[in-house]
Order: structure tokens, then C-alpha cells, then sequence
């Protein structure tokens, strides 16, 4: 890779897991009577078609990674486990009376923090109690992130009985010093260890989560970190960019000094590595920062042109509602977008009032909805048509945007199609900006994007 293309192209630029990126949603935010309407609406479409699906954020941590820019709390004390659920419950109780009929659950994804914070007997309690009022999907999927060093062998296998087929372990790097600087230390026998026990128990897929970029990492720990992944051979692999986001408030990325992290073509260089050890050994790219094997539902959906994208990351299949349930987690009505109360305290004092805590949101608009499809498009399956929804005038200033893309061979066109070369899979982000009519509107001077490579 052409080193003056990495300076190029490397500036501050969103992932688009939405579309308006929160950033630039509106500022008067959402009426909560608009925002239940959405709700009803995406639900009425969703439901008896494709059903729904749940994310709910778990946001306990024992201890804190610094590489992390999640909402999380950390806590060494369990007792906080129960009542969160029974806020969650209490949450989801509030959806189901906006709805005219039992909802259908197609996937529910645990997020966090640790989802694997919570005994398996207080999971159980939160998945019996979502189906209280919902039932499931015949492809329905529970999927859920875990710690390796907090994971046990009953929960994976209680999970198992409840439902879930996926699991995650964010693994992130297994060179000590690199584990130090984040503070995020687990051994390969560990990981080993969970990841054996998922086999055994019966898991359809298991995806561990790699980060490039990070601080201390070198050619020779990037390559020992992939080739031990790659003894135990998970069905997917996300190997993302490091997220340095220290300016966002509440994020605590300060464990290290910034002259420690790779910079520019090095950590290109590292992705570029990554990504090679990986299509040696079967994987193919799915999307941006994925990679599945071919017996993997990720890599179906893809071949069947069914790959979505969302606040959960990739699916193999989209639903018009999504509902997230927690603090700080992000709802998906289609047509309108939601965040939840970012702290714990202000969630759990709105949901006791007896009202859904949102704390903003957004309202799209047809041009919105236009161009999320178009996004998703390119950041999905890497091509999209132009002459779909845009004027002559947009299509024409989009692609004057694109010019020095096209002139660098990261992008072609096929009339009005734009296609994603192999060598502009990496810049995605950037070819996704040039679409993205509110950021250019509104271009600030303040930073608030993490870089794109």
C-alpha cells in the first residue's frame, strides 16, 4: 500500500453503524410521543415479516479495559446484578404495551460491558422474562460478547439452553506488554480454555475480536496474536482499527502515552499483515473489519445479499425494529433512531417513572432514509447505484468527491454503479463520507471521529 495513500486518506471519519452518524442527529432531539409512533410503525412492519430483534447493554465490568470507549460500569460487587435486570424488565414491559400483537423475537445480541458479569441464573431470569411477553422466531439467535477471564463453563453452557448458538470473546491481543498497556490481561490458555468448552457444548459460531493498532504492538506480536486465533479456528474474526477517542467524555483511553500507539502506514501495515494470515487460512472479508469462514450464517448473508449493519455491528439478517434496553443503548426504528439514558441512575429513575428513558434521538428524513440505504450499500456488499434516489446534481457532486478515489484505484464506476476496488476495501469509511450530505453540511472543526485507519 502506497504510503502517501495511507496520509492520504487517514483523517477523522465515522463507521457508520448508523446513518445520520449521532453526531450530527438533530439537535432538538425526539418527542418521546414521536418516538413511540416510530416504534408502532417499524413494529407494524417488522413484526409477522421478519420479526424484531433486542439488543440489551449489560454494562458491568469488574475491572477497566483502557482501550475501551463503551458505556460500562465498573463494579466488584454482584449485588447490582438483580436490580438492573428487573429495571430491563421493567423496560421491555413498557415496549410490549405500545405493540397491537406478541412480538416475534428474531435475535437478541448481550452486549456490554461483560454480559458474563451475571450468574446464569440471573441471565436465565432475563431472557425467561423477555419471552414472558414475546415469542421466537423459527431462525431466531441469541449471540453474546464475553470475557474469557469471566466466563464460566455453566454460563456458556446455560446460555446454550436458552437459545444461544453465537458467542464473542474480545481478545484483543495476547502479548503481555501489549495486555498490560490495556489492561486487559488474559492468558492463550484461557481462551483456549472457553473457547473448547463452547465447541463441546455445542456452538454454531464463535467470533473472537482482535484490535490493530494498539499501543507496544509490533509485527511479531500482531503475527504470534493471529497465528495462536488461528489454532483454534473461530468461525468469524473481527480485527478492527484501535478507536483512540480520549476527548469523548466518560471515555477513559488515557492509560498509556499516544506516542506509544503505531501510527499511520505501520498500522496499515498491520492490517495489511492481519489480513493476509487470514485469507491464508480459508477466511474471506466480510464487510469492514470482518472475516468469516464459508460455512458461517455472516458469510452466507453475504453471498445472498442479506448482510446488514446496525449498533450491533453485522448481521445475517435485517429486522425494521430494533430495540435496545439498557443504559446508554441505541434503538432502531428504521425511520427513527433513539439512545437511551447514558448513566445508570438516570435509566433506572425514568424506566420507575413508568416512561421509556430516552435521553435523545432522531427523526429521519427521506433524504436520511435515501442515503442510509446507500451507505449500508457500500459498507455491506461494497458497491451501490447512484441513480437510486439522487438527483443528477447529487449524483454529479458525489462523484466529484470521489475523483482522486477513482484516480488512486480505490473505486470504479460502471455507469452509475460505484464499485469498491480490493485496494479501497480499507477506505470504505472515507467512501461512505462522501455521501453523507449532513456531515458535509455541517463540518465542524471539532473533532469527534476516531481516524479511519
Amino acid at each position: 500500500m502506497n504510503k502517501n495513500l495511507i496520509q492520504k486518506y487517514n483523517i477523522p471519519g465515522p463507521r457508520y453503524t448508523s446513518y445520520p452518524t449521532v453526531p450530527f442527529w438533530n439537535k432538538e432531539g425526539i418527542e418521546l410521543t414521536d418516538w413511540e409512533k416510530s416504534v408502532q410503525h417499524a413494529f407494524e412492519q417488522s413484526n409477522q415479516q421478519e420479526g424484531i430483534s433486542i439488543y440489551i447493554h449489560l454494562p458491568f465490568c469488574e475491572s477497566l479495559c483502557t482501550f475501551c470507549a463503551c458505556h460500562k460500569r465498573i463494579s466488584k460487587s454482584h449485588d447490582v446484578e438483580l436490580p438492573y435486570i428487573e429495571t430491563l424488565l421493567k423496560e421491555w414491559d413498557l415496549y410490549c404495551n405500545l405493540f397491537s400483537q406478541k412480538p416475534r423475537i428474531k435475535e437478541i445480541h448481550l452486549g456490554g460491558g461483560t454480559p458474563t458479569f451475571f450468574a446464569s441464573e440471573n441471565i436465565s431470569l432475563l431472557i425467561n422474562g423477555i419471552f414472558k411477553r414475546a415469542e421466537k422466531c423459527n431462525d431466531f439467535e441469541l449471540s453474546y460478547e464475553a470475557h474469557p477471564n469471566h466466563t464460566s463453563g455453566e454460563q456458556i453452557a446455560t446460555l446454550y439452553q436458552l437459545g444461544a448458538r453465537r458467542n464473542s470473546f474480545g481478545i484483543q491481543d495476547y502479548d503481555p506488554k501489549v495486555q498490560e498497556a490495556i489492561k486487559r490481561i488474559q492468558t492463550f490458555e484461557q481462551v483456549e480454555k472457553v473457547h473448547q468448552i463452547s465447541r463441546e457444548v455445542g456452538y454454531q459460531s464463535i467470533s473472537h475480536d482482535l484490535i490493530f493498532g494498539l499501543p507496544f504492538q509490533t509485527e511479531s506480536s500482531i503475527r504470534d496474536t493471529i497465528e495462536k486465533t488461528l489454532r483454534l479456528k473461530p468461525d468469524r474474526i473481527a480485527y478492527y482499527s484501535y478507536a483512540h477517542v480520549p476527548w469523548v467524555k466518560g471515555v477513559m483511553q488515557r492509560g498509556f502515552n499516544e506516542d506509544d500507539l503505531p501510527k499511520d502506514v505501520e498500522k496499515r501495515h498491520f492490517y495489511e499483515l492481519g489480513k493476509a494470515l487470514l485469507f491464508e487460512n480459508g477466511y474471506v472479508e466480510i464487510g469492514m473489519d470482518h472475516f468469516a469462514l464459508p460455512t458461517d450464517s455472516l458469510y452466507k448473508a453475504m453471498e445472498n445479499k442479506k448482510l446488514h449493519r446496525n449498533f450491533m455491528g453485522y448481521t445475517a439478517g435485517k429486522t425494521d425494529l430494533m430495540i435496545g434496553l439498557g443504559m446508554s443503548s441505541i434503538s432502531d426504528a428504521w425511520y427513527a433512531f433513539a439512545q437511551n439514558e447514558k448513566t445508570l441512575k438516570a435509566y433506572q429513575y425514568r424506566v420507575e417513572e413508568g416512561k421509556l428513558p430516552i435521553m435523545r434521538g432522531h427523526l429521519l428524513t427521506e433524504e436520511d432514509v435515501m442515503i442510509r440505504q446507500h451507505i449500508l450499500n457500500l459498507m455491506c456488499h461494497f458497491h451501490t447505484d447512484l441513480s437510486v434516489g439522487l438527483s443528477s446534481k447529487e449524483q454529479q457532486d458525489i462523484k466529484d468527491r470521489l475523483k482522486e478515489m477513482v484516480k488512486d484505484g480505490l473505486i470504479h464506476f460502471e455507469g452509475s454503479n460505484l464499485i469498491v476496488n480490493e485496494k479501497g476495501r480499507m477506505f470504505v469509511r472515507n467512501i461512505c463520507m462522501a455521501f453523507d450530505f449532513r456531515l458535509i453540511r455541517q463540518a465542524s472543526e471539532a473533532r469527534i471521529f476516531s481516524m479511519t485507519i
